[in-house]
């Protein structure tokens, strides 16, 4: 993609950007089971400079007031949280089950390689809050969709969901259809 990062295309943020991810990411074959292309993000994570590019670009996709990033466990949490503060906004970490301490909520689903289970704490949000959900990827979508459904259980409004990778043929942003979704990158 070329261009400049200034512009949102159909929820995929343009040009240059997108660029600087691709550069940084390495294909691990076969992680965490055979068949499966992993795309690690640590070479983007450690480039000071590509990091913070990233977590500019993907704060600054969604307008208006946010109250709270949930970062999804656990590169989630890695770029969730210097979002929240770039947004002036909490953080909120979107765990696996018994990761919580207190009181939770919880709910499970399916994920490309098996089922799984997430949770946060029952008091997490206040209703009427608005939520930006935050993770690296996006695959088939079955962990952001479940965490927007978690979310909106407490009565907090998902206004938008980021990712800074979207894996396209696996068709996970049907499962997040009525949200805003925003990328980053495109494969």
């Amino acid at each position: 993609m070329a261009g400049t990062t200034d512009g949102v295309v159909n929820g995929v943020v343009d040009g240059a950007l997108a660029d600087l991810v691709q550069s940084r990411l390495r294909d691990v074959p076969d992680y965490p089971v055979p068949g499966v292309v992993f795309k690690d993000i640590t070479p983007l994570l450690a480039d000071h400079e590509a990091f913070r590019a990233v977590v500019q670009g993907m704060a600054g996709v969604v307008s208006g007031p946010v109250d709270a990033i949930a970062g999804v466990e656990a590169r989630g949490f890695i770029l969730g949280a210097p979002i929240a503060l770039h947004r002036d906004a909490g953080f909120v970490p979107v765990r696996k089950v018994g990761k919580l301490p207190g009181d939770t909520i919880g709910i499970s689903y399916d994920l490309e390689y098996g089922t799984a289970e997430i949770e946060v704490q029952s008091d997490a949000f206040s209703p009427g809050a608005r939520v930006v959900v935050v993770d690296d990827v996006l695959a088939t979508g079955g962990t952001a969709a479940a965490a927007c459904e978690l979310i909106e259980r407490t009565g907090a409004e998902v206004v938008a969901v980021v990712f800074l990778l979207e894996l396209s043929f696996l068709g996970g942003r049907s499962k997040l259809a009525g949200r805003p979704v925003h990328t980053i990158l495109t494969v």
